[in-house]
């Protein structure tokens, strides 16, 4: 009998779900429907810094969103759960334990200081930094003497000293990676939480997965992953590795340059089908014409052989104008009306502007012009509206370019947190923060007359704030 085919999503919940979440999950439910199979949801959230419960929730709208369901996960359960990382925390270390007594892995006492003072001189020599097997050389009694001074310690695989890995991806085919260049991965951090490496294999296993399909800077991985099935004595799944999402002109897709969260497209009124058909695009072979598709038909169609090793480009102008074809083409006049009242009320922007813009208007004839900027694609701005503030054109950039990175560093994204960290902002530069409010206000709303800046922020969302600064300062710069 052949074994049911599994394939699984598995992000990791820190900042807001990226378009290549999307690409990557769209790749897998296409794949197991083609093989009759089902797609499972893991959270992995081994970085416990980085990973936020509102970033997981936010995972599973986007997917949601999109109509890329799942089988099993942390929100639908299942026989192999749990299906978040940090809750599986006590499976990890028996199998850590195993590794070290079968010699595949050992213990490493050595300090940050050290390991950066070793990479460091490694980087002087022109030579790739990594692990240098210092700890490898320890004998048992030193381990126990370390260890019962209670110096802290990680645990690291072992990597052969001579040779290759060899395996086969399903997109890049027979790939050949020398151990040479293979570091002495981190299974198993001082905190007794695993890193990514171990616990992928560990939950890839124990979740039955056949197939992993993924982004290719994984793939450079691939041999510490075949090692530790080798380990294990396990059979590893089919490897699948997409190439990377591309701008138009070949370069890597980055938040820096364009927009790259899933909540912009959605809060900027893209359809779901449409963003699918876009992305799906990638995975199909079709001929001139035929680019309007359903995700069933995208799946009826589907070829990983499709799958180009130079990338898919992420054209936004392709992007729009397959979405204009759905909004045109695929919606009766009642379904357009309905996904517009949709769009208007998505994360509270009807509701949240209409509750702000009331107390401030004395006939509703004002309210377009108030609350128009929430549901703008573009603000149209020019350096002429800033040098028209008391700040001028400079100031004005200054201000932003400080303001810029709250956006993906703030932790929890709301009006009292938005208030504080501009206002600490203010402080650092020495500034009263009624002084910085002037050219944020223009940045995100188009006017100096609107609702209040905190709580439209707040409406807006992290990923249109990120994109209205990021177009101020590119209006500044322009002149």
């Amino acid at each position: 009998m052949a074994t049911p085919v599994r394939v699984r999503i598995a992000p990791s919940p820190t900042g807001e779900p990226h378009v290549g979440t999307a690409y990557t999950a769209l790749f897998n439910v296409l794949l197991a429907r083609k093989l009759g199979g089902e797609m499972i949801l893991r959270i992995e959230d081994t970085d416990q810094s980085r990973s936020t419960p509102d970033s997981e929730q936010k995972v599973m709208e986007a997917l949601n969103w999109l109509g890329l369901d799942w089988a099993e996960g942390p929100d639908k359960g299942g026989p192999y759960g749990p299906y978040r990382q940090s809750e599986r925390k006590d499976i990890y270390p028996p199998y850590v334990d195993e590794l070290v007594a079968k010699g595949h892995a050992f213990k490493c006492f050595c300090t940050r200081e050290r390991l950066d003072a070793m990479r460091d001189e490694q980087r002087r020599r022109g030579e790739q930094p990594k692990y240098d097997g210092l700890c490898t050389r320890l004998s048992p009694a030193e381990i126990a003497e370390k260890e019962a001074a209670g110096i802290p310690h990680v645990v690291r695989m072992k990597i052969p000293e001579t040779g290759e890995c060899r395996f086969t991806d399903a997109i890049y085919g027979e790939v050949s990676i020398p151990y040479a260049t293979i570091d002495m991965q981190v299974l198993m951090k001082a905190d007794g939480m695993p890193t990514y490496h171990l616990a992928n294999v560990v939950d890839d296993h124990l979740m039955k997965v056949t197939h992993v399909a993924r982004g290719e800077e994984w793939l450079s991985s691939v041999p510490k992953h075949v090692l530790l099935y080798e380990y294990f004595g396990w059979q590893p799944p089919q490897f699948m590795h997409l190439p990377l999402l591309r701008n138009p002109d070949r370069s890597k897709l980055s938040k820096r340059r364009n927009p790259t969260s899933l909540s912009y497209f959605s809060n900027q009124g893209y359809l779901p089908e449409a963003l699918n058909n876009f992305l799906g695009l990638a995975f199909v072979a079709i001929a001139d014409g035929e680019e309007l598709m359903s995700l069933d038909e995208l799946a009826a169609r589907f070829d990983p052989a499709s799958v180009a090793r130079a990338g898919a480009v992420f054209d936004l102008t392709k992007l729009d104008w397959l979405n204009g074809r759905w909004l045109r083409e695929k919606l009766t006049d009642a379904e357009f009306k309905a996904r517009v009242f949709d769009w208007a009320l998505l994360n509270g922007k009807l509701d949240g502007g209409l509750a702000l813009a009331r107390p401030r208007i004395a006939r509703l004839g004002e309210l377009p012009d108030l609350t128009a900027f929430l549901f703008r694609s573009e603000l149209g701005l020019k350096k002429a509206d800033f040098e028209a503030t008391k700040n001028g054109a400079d100031d004005s950039a200054l201000i932003l370019e400080k303001v810029s990175p709250m956006v993906d560093t703030l932790a929890e994204w709301s009006r009292e947190a938005i208030e504080e960290e501009i206002r600490r902002i203010s402080e650092e530069m020495g500034r009263k923060v009624r002084t910085v409010i002037p050219p944020l206000f223009i940045a995100l709303t188009g006017s100096s007359r609107s609702l209040p800046l905190f709580d439209s922020m707040a409406l807006l969302g992290r990923s249109i704030v990120r994109q209205r600064l990021k177009q101020a300062l590119a209006a500044i710069a322009a002149g």
